[in-house]
């Protein structure tokens, strides 16, 4: 008795572009988002908290990811 074994190849699920567009707009928006904050923000957050928690919080981030 012997079987034989046929290999099969699995089919690629396929994700329509409709379903990742608004998606990957908000994770860019974010990205972008975040990025002005840690890059160039001044402390017009700053205004929100007056102990100066968030400018050191952000100025920290800034040389952690290399910015001047």
């Amino acid at each position: 008795m012997s079987q034989a074994h046929v290999a099969t190849t699995p089919t690629p699920i396929r994700v329509p572009v409709r379903e990742i567009l608004p998606w990957a707009v908000f994770v860019g928006l974010l990205a972008l988002a975040v990025l002005y904050f840690v890059s160039t923000e001044a402390g017009a957050v700053e205004l929100l908290a007056t102990d100066g928690l968030v400018h050191e919080f952000l100025h920290d981030g800034r040389h952690l990811l290399a910015f001047p």
